[in-house]
């Protein structure tokens, strides 16, 4: 199936979650991220601001805060993205595409200074590759870190197919979490 088309029921189909299956699904996600190893090594996480009910990260920005680690969140600049700390809910604005991003008060940190990079997106599959928006903002922002146990990818069971066309700027995962299971795809 061509990416546009699977893009469009991906995100079809996760609009129509009714409030209390996405509520217990994105808290599964959570909760299995937060039993992994990666999760416990990770001095800084950078997460994102979920939009179109994209699994919620709430749950794990608390508990990483909670620990002691470090929080950082995208800011769209242009065409690509910069990361900032945040140290809590009052960090945030509304931004662009009218997600929640850091205030331009927080400070910006280069993306490789993150031990786990939290990654949305609308599909992946068995091998780490991964369907975003289709503006390649975070293929952008990732590229250099592909493969270094870096990128984690949170999604619904449902958004996980057996394989996709992938292309060179493309990004695989390297441990993609669901509500049902956790993949290792590079193991």
């Amino acid at each position: 199936m061509p990416k546009r088309n699977l893009r469009q029921q991906m995100l079809a189909r996760r609009r129509c979650l009714d409030v209390a299956e996405y509520q217990a699904a994105s808290l599964r996600v959570q909760r299995a991220f937060l039993s992994t190893s990666e999760f416990g090594r990770a001095a800084v996480l950078a997460l994102y601001a979920p939009v179109h009910n994209e699994v919620d990260t709430s749950l794990v920005l608390s508990t990483a805060l909670d620990n002691g680690k470090k929080a950082l969140y995208p800011v769209v600049t242009g065409s690509s993205l910069e990361f900032r700390l945040v140290t809590g809910n009052e960090d945030f604005q509304a931004g662009a595409f009218s997600i929640r991003e850091p205030a331009v008060s927080c400070p910006v940190m280069a993306i490789g200074k993150a031990d786990i990079i939290v990654v949305p997106g609308v599909a992946y599959d068995l091998t780490g590759h991964r369907i975003g928006y289709g503006k390649g903002f975070y293929d952008k922002a990732l590229h250099q870190l592909e493969g270094e146990g870096h990128l984690v990818g949170f999604c619904f069971d449902f958004q996980v197919v057996e394989a996709l066309k992938d292309e060179p700027h493309d990004v695989r995962m390297d441990l993609i979490i669901t509500d049902r299971r956790v993949i290792r795809p590079r193991d």
